[in-house]
């Protein structure tokens, strides 16, 4: 149950930047806007994009729509290559973190025997987790500090989050690039499609475990 708690209070820590400034951020936040902002930057507008996907750890970024931007902007390749790159970047940075600072804070919180417990879970569902909760507003990040936490194996993190991040990214870039509104659709690819990607990839992972280990 404290671990439970534990991730409850990621949540609510993860969710306070959008109380304080969503409302302000969502109404900077445009398409149009958007567009102009990171052409402003030129030749650093790429990498901008990828910091300001990055940052949805700590800021109400409105993530699916700088990805629809991104499509506009770049194209459903580059757009969606760009888009994924900077939710990997922001998931691996939670995961770091927390593997370094967050393990000996949660210390005081939970047992050692409870963050054992945490480990078998994650070792076992973690990466299910991970590709599902993706399409999700805040879990995503609360997901990825849990997992730093209890010391997933960072293979097994870097594989499910690459899952979880790839398919998203180039659906809304698709539909940025399209310029069509079909937001069940995209949402309903957003959440399905991480799931087949991360089958056939963990397929492939214990396959190519098995053939290392005889």
């Amino acid at each position: 149950m404290r671990l439970v708690k534990l991730a409850i209070g990621l949540v609510i820590l993860l969710l306070l930047p959008f109380l304080l400034w969503g409302r302000g951020v969502e109404e900077v936040f445009t398409i149009d806007g958007t567009i102009s902002w990171l052409r402003s930057f030129g030749a650093w507008s790429v990498a901008v994009a990828v910091l300001l996907l990055a940052s949805d750890i700590l800021l109400p970024i409105p993530a699916t729509l700088v990805m629809t931007a991104l499509g506009m902007l770049y194209g459903p390749v580059v757009g969606g290559l760009i888009g994924a790159g900077g939710s990997f970047l922001g998931g691996m940075i939670a995961f770091l973190a927390c593997a370094k600072w967050g393990r000996p804070a949660a210390r005081h919180l939970v047992s050692d025997a409870e963050l054992v417990r945490g480990e078998a879970l994650f070792e076992r569902w973690g990466a299910w987790i991970i590709v599902l909760s993706r399409w999700l507003p805040i879990i995503p990040e609360a997901v990825s500090c849990m997992a730093g936490i209890v010391s997933m194996p960072r293979r097994l993190f870097t594989g499910a989050l690459a899952c979880g991040v790839l398919p998203p990214a180039f659906t809304f870039a698709i539909v940025g690039h399209l310029g069509v509104e079909r937001p069940a659709l995209t949402f309903l690819l957003s959440a399905l499609l991480p799931a087949a990607f991360w089958l056939v990839v963990h397929r492939k992972m214990r396959r190519a475990t098995s053939m290392n280990s005889t």
